[in-house]
């Protein structure tokens, strides 16, 4: 058994404070949300403002907030950042500084594994945060249950990360129960999905995470973590 490291300690690791990952991430292009989600937030939430009074947009693992910043100050150009909100939340606070005339955009520095927004949200999206998550079923399973009826969420996710203690790999039976509680997983974009709010309850028991356990897909540092298996 690997030597396996609670939430809080993982928090504190070197590797889940990678400042490579999101630090310099943007809206669009080649190293933007649209190309690692296959959406383009603002556009989704443009098209869902609608008859709306607000649309709402939560980015989890944020990094510097770049990406989110062009949103707010698009929005704001646009003259639609009353009907804007936009929040993004990171462990680490290294945020990007908003023009203090964009409104719609507010950063919040927290652990992931406490934090609970007071609002429900049209869109929850988490590029490549949950490599560095201990318990990334729970983050997932409350992410889904704050969305709006008719919100989305994409996270990138991947199942080789998510173990039983004896070392083999969850990947078959989490895409399994995904499927049941209404997620979609896309394994070679590596991508975890949900259209509308769930209030899912995995059967597994988050055990610890290995934050020594080497470079993922994204040819970085991650966090493997390691689950009970359900008893059958």
């Amino acid at each position: 058994m690997k030597r396996l490291l609670a939430v809080d300690a993982l928090e504190r690791s070197g590797t889940v404070a990678n400042c490579r990952m999101n630090r310099e991430r943007t809206l669009t292009g080649s190293n933007g949300y649209s190309s690692d989600l296959g959406i383009n937030p603002l556009s989704l939430l443009e098209g869902k403002s609608t008859g709306r009074d607000q649309v709402s947009w939560l980015d989890l693992c944020c990094g510097s907030g770049r990406a989110l910043l062009e949103a707010a100050q698009t929005a704001h150009n646009q003259g639609w950042d009353a009907n804007f909100t936009i929040i993004g939340v990171d462990l680490v606070e290294a945020f990007a500084r908003p023009d203090p005339t964009v409104k719609c955009l507010r950063f919040v520095a927290a652990s992931l594994s406490t934090w609970e927004p007071d609002q429900p949200f049209d869109l929850i999206t988490c590029v490549h945060g949950l490599h560095y998550i201990g318990d990334k079923l729970d983050l997932i399973a409350r992410a889904v249950s704050w969305l709006t009826d008719d919100g989305r969420f994409a996270a990138n996710l991947d199942l080789n990360n998510c173990k039983f203690a004896d070392g083999r790999s969850a990947g078959r039976l989490l895409a399994a129960e995904f499927r049941r509680n209404g997620l979609q997983y896309q394994p070679r974009k590596k991508l975890v999905t949900c259209e509308g709010r769930r209030d899912v309850k995995f059967p597994f028991h988050f055990l610890g995470g290995d934050d020594e356990s080497g470079p993922n897909y994204t040819r970085q540092p991650a966090v493997d973590s390691y689950y009970e298996r359900p008893v059958t």
